[in-house]
């Protein structure tokens, strides 16, 4: 099991280029950390592109990304404090440093002590915390540019001669719908787009270039971090579920949050990313539960059912799920290998999900291994 935060996964297969876009924000170290842990498992790792146009985390990001989430108080959002937030600020506040920057000494000083004298001010100043040594940052972080300096490139220019070329492209989207800047749970999101049409910016293509969208849901609803969760349970079958599915953070290690399958969230996520196709996976966590839960509406305070996914915590806050109850299955499931063997009560739950959120099920996972993915 490898747990990757920027290389994306297809480094696991030796044939593949793997690109890192430019909206993503770059993290040197752990980069470096993840490409050593790759390479000590025997992963070749040359086939690695980063753009050139993605904005770098540093120090003094992370600093600030704690600072503030502890100046919420009881409001936290819940981040990873990793400075991705902060990193974003600086990239639409146009004082970001790109990886251009880190490898050309010669323009990257100068925007570091420009930069971090501002962030050392607002650490110290607004915050009362400790400043950054901005000189032993230059020293570290130009080091890691002679490093990743092999490696960058336009990734727009390999990724549309890749199209050209008539080869087949895999974009790997990070995170979930309701984390995205505009159409998740504001503010309890991330600070970019996670949506299918963060393919575009992130990498420098055109929506032409698209061709199929799978979107990838489990048979249950989690949710790492605060924010409302209407369909969320907190008892023993929550509990099973977080256990039994193995719901904890990938690269934290945090106890996601569990709860029914939410179809009004599905259907939210169908409509904003224009789905091709899902992927159901985690089928057999439910096996032995009873009886299924499937949130199909949001009822509000004053009576009103609602379909579509509100705009506002605030709303989300006020509404309790609707219901419908499916007849849930016992049996070790983990063995089916194609759609015709699983119980009738699992290819119900499916074909039912499926209607629900209007959106065809093309595969359903029963387990974690690559053969346990049923295609339908």
């Amino acid at each position: 099991k490898f747990a990757l935060r920027l290389i994306p996964s297809g480094i696991l297969n030796p044939n593949t280029i793997n690109v890192i876009g430019n909206g993503i924000v770059f993290d040197p170290k752990g980069f470096f950390e993840e490409l050593e842990m790759l390479q000590s498992n025997g992963i070749d790792t040359k086939n690695i592109k980063i753009s050139d146009r993605a904005h770098i985390i540093f120090p003094y990001h992370k600093e600030l990304d704690g600072l503030a989430e502890e100046a919420r108080g009881d409001n936290k959002i819940g981040t990873t404090k990793r400075g991705i937030g902060p990193c974003y600020m600086d990239k639409y506040e146009r004082c970001g440093i790109r990886v251009y920057d880190l490898v050309h000494p010669e323009v990257f000083a100068e925007k570091v002590r420009m930069t971090g004298k501002l962030k050392n001010k607002i650490i110290t100043e607004v915050y009362g915390g400790e400043p950054h040594d901005i000189e032993a940052i230059i020293k570290e972080y130009t080091e890691y540019g002679k490093r990743l300096a092999k490696y960058v490139d336009d990734v727009s220019v390999i990724v549309y001669e890749a199209s050209k070329a008539n080869k087949t492209i895999m974009f790997e989207g990070a995170q979930a719908t309701l984390l995205d800047i505009d159409f998740g749970t504001y503010p309890y999101v991330t600070s970019s787009h996670p949506l299918s049409a963060g393919v575009c910016v992130g990498t420098g293509v055109g929506p032409m270039i698209i061709s199929n969208i799978i979107g990838v849901a489990k048979a249950y609803t989690t949710r790492v971090g605060k924010g409302p969760f209407p369909t969320e349970l907190d008892d023993e079958i929550g509990e099973a579920i977080r256990n039994k599915g193995g719901e904890f953070g990938t690269t934290t290690g945090r106890p996601r949050r569990t709860g029914w399958f939410d179809a009004v969230i599905v259907r939210h996520s169908v409509r904003v990313n224009g789905l091709s196709s899902l992927a159901i996976n985690k089928l057999d966590t439910l096996g032995g539960i009873g009886d299924l839960k499937v949130c199909v509406a949001y009822k509000k305070p004053d009576g009103t059912v609602i379909e579509n996914f509100p705009a506002t915590l605030e709303e989300l806050a006020d509404c309790v799920p609707v219901y419908e109850t499916l007849k849930g299955f016992d049996d070790d499931i983990s063995s089916c290998r194609s759609f015709d063997e699983l119980p009738e009560a699992c290819k119900k739950y499916i074909e039912r999900l499926e209607e629900l959120c209007d959106c065809h099920i093309s595969m359903v996972g029963v387990g974690p291994d690559r053969e346990q993915i049923i295609e339908r």
